[in-house]
Formats: structure tokens, sequence, C-alpha cells
């Protein structure tokens, strides 16, 4: 009589690759927030809550404060209940709505607006808006002149980086880069930085003599970085300003980056006809 056995096959495991001490640090993941290089890799309940979060954020002040039922919800987005539930209980969570048995879903009253991020054409305004934020230095060095910036700053091989974030009612709302002329970049201390726009520091403690400033405005994904700083997704979008600023020599003087969650700031632009 032949008896059967079952062999079972060994599979041994995959040798793990070593890191070497020397290997680069990835930069830190969006806190809060799952990895992802696009929508389709993200969960369903993140994508509904990004989406009812931008709608809160941007609300009008005479909209009704409360919120579709979930049934209603999970129609409109094309998911299951325990889909919406998840993304509500999210923004309950940070303070967004309230959710009161058989009365519904509530946004509340004190939940943020987007605020304005108005180019009006006036110095005075730019410095007004900037004046309202909290401040935290990051960085205040000198560096060599990034390669994409060298066309702004020929002749010079260094500027003075200042990095910052701006914080409005302690949540980070935008991520500043300043590069500047070291002639003046080498005066401004972080003091400075903590109770003043780049601005007007170059206008009001340096005296330069600003003849204008060209802004540029648009849409974008961020970085890794800049979503780590912001605390937000990699699919949640940013508005991009670039402010290059001209002395009376019409030579640039400095160079702001800034990127604003696109959640929290909405674009105008004022026009006045002389």
């Amino acid at each position: 009589m032949t008896r059967k056995t079952n062999k079972k096959q060994a599979h041994s495991a995959p040798p793990q690759s070593r890191k070497s001490p020397d290997a680069p640090v990835p930069p830190p993941r969006p806190r809060g927030r799952p990895p992802s290089n696009g929508a389709a890799g993200l969960p369903l309940w993140y994508q509904v809550e990004q989406s009812l979060r931008a709608k809160i954020l941007a609300r009008g002040s005479a909209e009704t404060l409360r919120l579709p039922t979930e049934t209603a919800l999970a129609d409109s987005f094309g998911v299951s209940l325990i889909t919406v539930r998840q993304a509500l209980k999210v923004l309950q969570r940070d303070g967004l709505i309230t959710r009161e048995r058989s009365k519904g879903t509530f946004i509340n009253a004190n939940a943020p607006f987007a605020a304005p991020l108005k180019l009006a054409g006036s110095l005075d305004s730019v410095i007004a808006q900037q004046m309202s934020q909290e401040v935290t230095v990051l960085e205040n060095k000198r560096i060599l002149v990034p390669a994409e910036l060298s066309p702004l700053f020929p002749d010079v091989k260094h500027v003075t980086l200042l990095r910052r974030l701006r914080r409005s009612e302690g949540e980070v709302v935008s991520y500043a880069c300043n590069y500047l002329l070291t002639q003046y970049g080498s005066q401004v201390t972080n003091r400075d930085l903590l109770s003043s726009p780049v601005t007007k520091i170059l206008r009001d403690k340096l005296a330069v003599p600003i003849r204008r400033i060209e802004d540029t405005v648009e849409a974008r994904l961020p970085s890794p970085e800049v979503a780590a700083y912001l605390e937000i997704g990699l699919v949640s979008p940013v508005l991009f300003f670039c402010g290059i600023t001209y002395n009376a020599d019409n030579r640039v003087v400095d160079v702001a980056r800034i990127h604003y969650r696109g959640d929290r700031f909405k674009f105008s632009v004022t026009l006045d006809n002389p």
C-alpha cells in the first residue's frame, strides 16, 4: 500500500536591501493624509471629505448651515453610506460640522471661511494682508542662487533665503520663501520677520526704493515638502504666488515664492479705472 504524503515547499523570504547610512532621508509625509500620486489611489472617504471641506470653507455667509442627508450625499458622490459617515467623522473631528441624531448635520457657525487672496495694485494693501497672519521662521541663511532664479540675479553668486510659515487662528495657511540680494538680506533678522512682511522690511527698515512688483498666481499640486508644511494631501490644490520686486534701478532685489492652501484662500483682482 502506497502512502501519500503532502510535501509543503518552503518559501524563503526575499533578501532585504540594506540602506546605506548616507542615503538621503525622504521628505516627511503630509500629516494625517494618505500618500498618493493621484486621486485614483486615495480612499473614497478621503475624496468625499476633501470635497465637502472645500465646499464648507468656500461657502457664502448667507448659505444654509445644514448639509444634505447622509443618503443624499451618498447618492451625490456615488458612494456607500459607510464612506459618507467616515468622511463626516473627520469633518466633525476637525470642528467643521456638528452631527445631531434625528436632526441632521450642520456646519458650525464658527467654521472658517476661505480668505480672499487679493491683488489690488497697492503696495500697502499687500502689506496689510500679510500683517494679519502669525509667522514661524524656519530658516534665515545665505545660499547659492538656485539655478532657476539665476536669470533674475545675473552676476550674483549668493542670496539670502528666508523661509516662513504663516498661520491664521493657529492653522497653517501659507509657506513662504524669499530670495533677497545679500546686501539687504544680511540685515533682516528673525525678529523683523516675526513682526513685518519682507516687502515692508525692504521699504521701511532698509529704505529700498521699490519701483514695482510683478506678481503671478497659478493653481498647482504641492510637492511632498510643501504638502507636509501646509498639512494637506498631495492631491489638494494650492495657489502658488510669485512676486518679483524691482528697485529704482530696475534691478531684482527680492523674489517671493509663496504656496497658499487652496481651501483657505480664493483669488480676486481689483482693477481701478483711472
